[in-house]
């Protein structure tokens, strides 16, 4: 059977590939981004209660109307951005969902697309499924920030939308309130789209501010804002996130959406719509992350690995230059295999898998955990 593949150039994912290579090695799994610990048991007990009362059968397209209200509620309380939840919040099946399904509604053949690299793996291949052409920007080494005279000349007549991620996964880094002024000056004039991920939104650190797109309404009324309940309660497993959109863009959102997976998860939307009433949770979630930050850090100091600053997200970015020459695909495999660490090359975050010797690793583990992958991580 011949098949002419939508996506000749794409293979099994790099979490794929280190997890299973972790988990043939018996390596602690520093790899693909999920805590090895447990969901706080509140939680449970409420998807439970919700699936025992009869909460089983199909939710609304939308998701269900009382968790719609409560993220409603949250996001004007934190950003002071009214969404109506009728009409312009929809839930779906984890974030990556609603980015394709965000990127589908707008992206038509032809149409470029300004992804800023380096860039979670789902963009792109949801970008050239949609016929769109990806436009590549680069965050400049080592301090990963963007210089948005680059991003003004990657902007053409084509462009229709950019795609953004703060706090940034894999660096770590964060936007601030001048980046979030120079975007606005370089969209102004023009009809291109945002699509903004933020599923990390809550865990930033050292008393930095989340600038999300809801709370500037120059960019807002043109945003699709994406976030995730996985990262924020530790339930990455369930794959429930939601987009925040405008009327005339949520309208084309949940075109798409009802014809990837139409509804979500009914019990664990009614579950977390009632743990939210318990707003401490999410509020402190950064002093949780922010230690774990600390103390891995403070773990692998005396290592020959180079700390690269971490603002945000629960992945820690390593340089290794002082190491070896090894590309960083090599050196993860290698230290997989014969140190027992598995961590992802961020080179296959690029489209030109550019390397700069280094990699991610993430810290939401136990304290036991980070200690055994440290301990091994300082003997190299």
């Amino acid at each position: 059977m011949k098949i002419s593949s939508k996506l000749p150039d794409v293979g099994v994912t790099i979490f794929t590939v280190m997890s299973k290579l972790s988990s043939d090695c018996n390596a602690i799994n520093l790899s693909q981004g999920f805590p090895d610990f447990e969901v706080h048991p509140d939680l449970l007990s409420l998807v439970n209660k919700y699936m025992r009362s009869g909460h089983n059968q199909y939710a609304p397209m939308q998701g269900v109307p009382v968790l719609r209200e409560k993220i409603a509620e949250k996001v004007f309380e934190l950003y002071q951005a009214r969404y109506d939840p009728d009409t312009e919040i929809t839930v779906t099946s984890g974030a990556t969902e609603a980015l394709f399904a965000a990127i589908s509604a707008v992206v038509q053949r032809g149409d470029e697309v300004i992804v800023l690299e380096p860039a979670f793996d789902s963009y792109v291949p949801a970008i050239l499924l949609n016929g769109g052409v990806p436009v590549y920007v680069k965050y400049k080494f080592p301090e990963y920030h963007i210089d948005w005279n680059d991003v003004e000349l990657a902007l053409s007549s084509k462009t229709r939308l950019i795609i953004l991620n703060s706090p940034n996964n894999p660096t770590g880094t964060l936007f601030s309130a001048q980046d979030i002024a120079a975007l606005s000056n370089i969209l102004r004039d023009t009809e291109v789209l945002v699509l903004s991920d933020e599923v990390y939104e809550h865990i930033i650190f050292d008393g930095l501010k989340h600038e999300s797109m809801s709370c500037h309404p120059e960019l807002a009324e043109r945003s699709f804002v994406i976030s995730s309940f996985g990262k924020t309660y530790h339930t990455t497993g369930w794959k429930i996130g939601y987009c925040l959109a405008p009327l005339p863009l949520s309208k084309e959102f949940q075109k798409v959406h009802q014809f990837l997976t139409f509804a979500s998860n009914t019990p664990i939307q009614y579950a977390y719509a009632e743990f939210m009433e318990n707003k401490e949770i999410y509020l402190n979630l950064f002093e949780f992350y922010q230690k774990k930050r600390d103390r891995f850090l403070n773990l692998i100091q005396p290592s020959a690995f180079k700390a690269m600053p971490c603002q945000g997200t629960y992945f820690q970015m390593l340089s290794y230059s002082e190491i070896t020459d090894e590309s960083d695909v090599e050196f993860a495999k290698r230290l997989t295999i014969e140190h027992g660490v598995a961590a992802i090359p961020p080179s296959v975050f690029y489209h030109d898998q550019n390397d700069n010797k280094v990699l991610r690793f993430c810290f939401a583990k136990k304290d036991e955990t980070l200690e055994r992958a440290a301990e091994k991580l300082c003997k190299i």
